[in-house]
């Protein structure tokens, strides 16, 4: 009996679908009992893995007599016929993925169909399923043992085929985004929806037609619970590729839109990142992919060819930030620094989680790429155009949290250091160099003014944290923490001697304050803290925990996307 490809293919998907989904008291047994057999499993699985990746290469299968590949008709080469191929090993690697069974997809190496079934795709949702599946492929068992698509990940160099994934990452983040706009429209009231996008430089946007904004507020809250959708299995994917390979990441930053009015694939992944870090605090899922995005971040910003880039004047871009609950981000007509969006997008992501549950790890790589970009901007003295008093604020206010609930947040989380140093850190590093890297000297005043403002609370915050802050690592006699009550303290000493000499009254406006601050320089001697430049680079191997968890998930989200 003969088979059409196509038809074998779906039938094949919905049936190791439908068979791997079912809970077995021992899955890799169990399964390889149900679709093979113990004593020809290897034959099996070896043409199974044969034929998908011949007929992801060609299009078509060679004749063979496996149970799970029945002969075939020799059907012309087609790009449906290929795409079926790789939903059926999308199928069976997410649903065996804890099974010895996806050994045989790395046995039998797929790189190079997927690579060239993306190089000869003519759409970028046929690039987005390989590049899904070869996410899922990169991750099995990469803690055990050298997987080989990591080491096919870095050596490949074909900037073509790798522009074609990036234009399938970028239709998939942004359709992920415009789920979001389902529960909530978030365009400014009064405004107009394609003049604003125009306006702002997003006019590409206006062109798409979203499903109507939900109006009743408990159905959007079902809605943002229930994202991020599927399909954002594929960050996994994206991070492999980005912590692998320099040539992805530059291409990654720099790509423009494939049409003049279209948003660039980074345009999109950090409009989706902005709506996903927005609403992380709603489930364990929309975190986890909120940390990876940020990590993504974090390694590209490490890399001092790529964070020049980001900050560069040269390479702006236009993104469409979340504005979906207060407090609202700026709204800034125009194409701005990558970097600038960054900010953005960590200052929003730092303002809208703060639970007394607070999730360190999400918190922790806010700060991480916060203090990567001030570090660079220091050592190159690039002034980047961004509204600063923002950031400043934002991190005042994380601190004051954090004081508020020190008892609820030391006794919950025993790494709560690993997020109180760097934001001291931060904090101290901008206070002493703002010089190098602030555009004027009423941004340094504003930041010292909010120090000020903190006074008591830094005491306060040393107190909480007194055990948690020991942890510092650096040569210095002062620590971070010390230096910025000395600071705060000698403006206090300031102001009250003002008061006692008469001159303002009890209660001093904020312009008498900042002419304070301003004479205040020239006795100010802010003590001198080294080591708070020097910063670790990410490193796999430390957030292996948090990377398995991620991939689990993506690999439950690829067996739902089918």
């Amino acid at each position: 009996m003969q088979f059409s490809v196509e038809l074998t293919k779906q039938t094949l998907t919905v049936f190791l679908g439908g068979v791997l989904a079912k809970r077995y008291t021992n899955p890799s047994a169990d399964i390889i009992a149900v679709l093979a057999g113990l004593n020809e499993v290897d034959t099996v699985f070896t043409d199974f893995a044969n034929a998908i990746e011949s007929t992801i290469r060609a299009g078509r299968s060679r004749e063979i007599s496996s149970p799970l590949s029945p002969p075939v008709t020799a059907d012309p080469p087609s790009v449906a016929v290929r795409q079926k191929a790789i939903g059926v090993a999308i199928a069976l690697t997410s649903g065996a993925y804890q099974t010895s069974l996806v050994s045989y997809f790395t046995h039998r190496d797929l790189f190079p169909s997927l690579m060239k079934y993306v190089q000869e795709s003519d759409s970028p949702t046929q690039a987005s399923y390989s590049f899904l599946l070869l996410g899922l492929l990169a991750n099995y068992n990469k803690f055990e043992f050298r997987n080989p698509y990591r080491l096919r990940l870095e050596d490949f160099v074909n900037e073509a085929t790798i522009q074609k994934i990036l234009r399938g990452l970028a239709y998939t983040c942004s359709h992920a985004r415009d789920e979001y706009l389902v529960g909530q429209d978030d365009v400014p009231e009064g405004w107009n929806l394609t003049s604003t996008l125009t306006y702002i430089g997003l006019g590409a946007l206006a062109l798409k037609k979203t499903a109507a904004p939900i109006s009743n507020l408990d159905d959007a809250k079902e809605v943002f619970a229930a994202l991020p959708g599927s399909e954002t299995a594929i960050l996994v994917a994206t991070y492999d590729f980005v912590n692998a390979n320099k040539l992805f990441c530059f291409n990654f930053i720099t790509l423009p839109g494939e049409l003049r009015d279209q948003e660039s694939p980074f345009s999109a992944f950090l409009s989706f990142t902005s709506y996903l870090l927005h609403h992380a605090y709603r489930s364990p899922r929309a975190t986890l992919y909120g940390i990876l995005n940020l990590v993504i971040l974090r390694i590209l910003v490490e890399d001092q060819v790529l964070c020049k880039s980001v900050c560069s004047e040269e390479n702006k871009i236009s993104v469409r930030l979340c504005r979906q609950r207060p407090p609202f981000l700026p709204l800034i007509a125009g194409e701005r620094p990558v970097a600038a969006f960054m900010l953005d997008i960590v200052v929003d992501a730092i303002n809208h989680n703060l639970r007394r549950r607070l999730d360190i790890d999400l918190y922790m790589s806010c700060i991480h790429v916060i203090q990567r970009l001030l570090v660079y901007s220091i050592h190159t003295q690039t002034r980047l155009p961004y509204h600063w008093s923002l950031l400043w604020q934002t991190l005042h206010s994380l601190l004051r949290f954090l004081t508020t609930y020190a008892s609820d947040l030391i006794t919950q989380n025993s790494s709560i250091n690993l997020l109180i140093t760097p934001l001291i850190n931060t904090i101290t590093l901008a206070v002493s160099s703002g010089d190098a890297f602030l555009p004027n000297s009423a941004s340094y005043d504003d930041l010292v003014y909010k120090l000020v403002e903190s006074g008591d609370f830094l005491t306060r915050f040393k107190s909480a944290y007194k055990a948690q802050l020991q942890t510092y690592g650096g040569n210095s006699a002062t620590t971070p923490i010390d230096a910025l009550i000395n600071v705060s303290t000698h403006y206090h000493n300031l102001l009250e001697a003002e008061k006692g000499k008469g001159r303002m009254g009890k209660n001093m406006s904020p312009r008498e304050v900042n002419k304070i601050i301003r004479q205040g320089y020239e006795t100010l001697a802010i003590p001198l803290v080294e080591g708070l430049d020097n910063l670790e680079i990410f490193r796999e191997g430390e957030e292996r925990g948090m990377l398995k968890k991620v991939t689990r998930m993506a690999v439950e989200d690829a067996r739902r996307l089918l």
